[in-house]
């Protein structure tokens, strides 16, 4: 799993788990909702000041959007997989 794969779904498990709409979480961040979806997505590539402002919204440590599970080494996320 890739960095990027690693981040989406932390960012998604993590604004589901404190109740938050892509919607909410954009307007906290002061980004666009249809960002966070791409985010999510694995569409966009997030840069370390929007890593560090959706950590600081979500009440959690920046590294802990970036943070592997040793089930993801060889997982490949539904929601990152190439399309054709």
């Amino acid at each position: 799993m890739e960095i990027r794969e690693i981040f989406a779904r932390n960012l998604r498990v993590i604004r589901r788990s404190r109740g938050l709409s892509q919607e909410e979480l954009a307007y906290r961040a002061g980004l666009d909702r249809t960002y966070i979806s791409a985010l999510e997505r694995c569409l966009y590539n997030a840069s370390i000041d929007v890593v560090d402002r959706l950590a600081r919204e979500l009440g959690i440590e920046a590294a802990d959007l970036l943070k592997r599970s040793s089930k993801d080494e060889d997982r490949v996320s539904p929601a990152c997989r190439p399309t054709e």
